[in-house]
């Protein structure tokens, strides 16, 4: 590595620009969840316009997530990172002075625009300016980072709505891009991936296919599954999807080449994330409601309960990094998972109209342990199951699947939610979140099986550093 390159990609200057950069690209996915109340007194709108201020910055991240990835690794990693970064610091100050709704939403998809630019490379970079023997450890600290933004996103922004007005949960985010960008400029090293042409046609399947998904999943329960749109949506995008595995089997250059899922460490990890977020993210959505609507909690106060749970990946994952670099990242990952569907079963069981905040904390604690296990080595996973030059390709593959997951999670919750229960009293609550909980914890516990299938790491004798074994016979076949 020459001088230029080690001052510029510093590891400590990576893993910071890097970790606040996922922070607020993850936080943006719930942050304005507890604020619609207060966007409504002022904008205006209807229940509809408040669920695409949700929704817009969703679709466009998701869909848009393997495509930031692969220009990336096509234009160079740093580059197309600054752009995202750009695009996401400018649109946030656009979604804090938006005059109406309609301009609130648009402001959001372009949000979710420049992070999906900009999230999936986060992690390449990041793999790129830290030594093998040390990742672990990185992917520990950016995952409890990114854990804690997705789990905290209600609190935050419960907080500056609360406190201070609704549209400081979009300025929170101007002064972090406008510093983080002269940094990532100085401080990271460019980076590219196969060099390859960038994929038309498979990017326009990709993106088309996960655009009817996530459209239908989070419209469906407002508009009704058998909506027109919602079902045209989902039949359409899963036919593109279809389209696109089949064009990615046979073209030269795909940008998402299948034969990665040969590999049962790409295959399983992302099975789980999958899985994962679809049992949390729904979990994460009904219980932040459930304090505030049922035991009586303020935005602020049921955030601050809910620390245990969302905290814990602070104080956990950096170790759980570690973990994974001595033992590998199966039995970290499975371990983390089992622990989080057990906190999610136990948490539906102590749920009642008056539940104490005692009775609660165990499994807030055993889900926040399982939460924080599950991040950092699920990123090790990810990035060790192939080689160098596709790493980033396959962390925007991870993170696409993750967030479809999470909007999945959302739409299968409400809709469990709403056919057992309803928000009519407290009891009616309690009877949909019971339900709702027992389903995420079984998705979760589902995450833990697809763990346990990833094949265990082989140690090199001669070089110390552990990777999948099968991944390099897929690649060398």
């Amino acid at each position: 590595m020459s001088q230029q390159t080690e001052r510029r990609g510093g590891a400590v200057w990576a893993l910071v620009i890097t970790s606040v950069a996922g922070f607020m690209a993850a936080l943006d996915n719930l942050v304005v969840t507890t604020a619609l109340p207060s966007i409504r007194k002022d904008l205006g709108g209807g229940m509809d316009d408040l669920e695409w201020t949700v929704s817009a910055y969703t679709l466009t991240f998701a869909v848009l997530l393997m495509t930031g990835a692969a220009l990336g690794d096509r234009f160079g990693r740093r580059r197309l990172f600054l752009t995202g970064l750009t695009i996401f610091t400018g649109a946030s100050a656009a979604a804090a002075m938006a005059p109406g709704i309609d301009s609130l939403i648009a402001a959001r998809a372009v949000q979710g625009v420049g992070a999906a630019i900009m999230m999936p490379l986060t992690l390449t970079l990041l793999t790129a300016a830290v030594p093998v023997a040390k990742r672990g450890m990185a992917y520990g600290i950016w995952g409890a980072v990114n854990g804690l933004a997705v789990a905290s996103g209600p609190l935050i922004g419960g907080s500056l709505t609360e406190h201070i007005s609704w549209q400081w949960i979009f300025w929170l985010n101007v002064p972090l891009g406008l510093a983080l960008l002269p940094l990532a400029r100085l401080r990271l090293a460019e980076s590219f991936g196969t060099g390859s042409r960038l994929d038309i046609p498979g990017t326009l399947l990709a993106s088309g296919g996960l655009f009817g998904i996530v459209y239908g999943l989070v419209r469906g329960p407002a508009e009704g599954w058998t909506g027109s749109l919602v079902l045209t949506g989902l039949f359409a995008g899963a036919a593109l999807l279809v389209g696109f595995v089949l064009y990615s089997t046979r073209a030269k250059n795909p940008m998402l080449p299948m034969r990665l899922f040969r590999s049962r460490a790409f295959a399983g990890i992302n099975a789980a994330s999958l899985l994962m977020f679809l049992g949390m993210f729904g979990s994460i959505f009904l219980l932040s409601q459930y304090m505030q609507g049922v035991l009586g909690y303020s935005p602020t106060e049921a955030g601050l309960r809910m620390l245990p749970w969302t905290g814990m990946p602070m104080l956990v994952a950096p170790i759980a990094g570690i973990l994974s670099d001595r033992i590998g990242g199966r039995p970290v990952v499975a371990t983390g998972l089992f622990l989080q569907a057990a906190g999610l079963a136990y948490m539906a069981a102590v749920a009642t109209t008056d539940a104490s905040y005692a009775s609660q904390l165990p499994g807030l604690i055993i889900s926040g342990v399982g939460m924080a296990l599950f991040f950092a080595p699920a990123a090790n996973l990810v990035m060790s199951s192939v080689i160098p030059k596709e790493q980033g390709i396959a962390s925007g593959a991870n993170n696409a699947l993750r967030e479809v997951g999470g909007a999945l999670g959302i739409a299968v919750m409400a809709s469990i939610f709403s056919a057992q229960g309803g928000y009519e009293t407290g009891q009616t609550f309690v009877d949909g979140l019971r339900p709702a909980l027992v389903t995420g914890a079984a998705v979760v516990a589902l995450a833990g099986v697809a763990a346990l299938l990833i094949p265990s790491r082989k140690r090199s004798v001669e070089t110390g550093e552990s990777t999948p074994a099968p991944v390099l016979e897929t690649v060398a076949g």
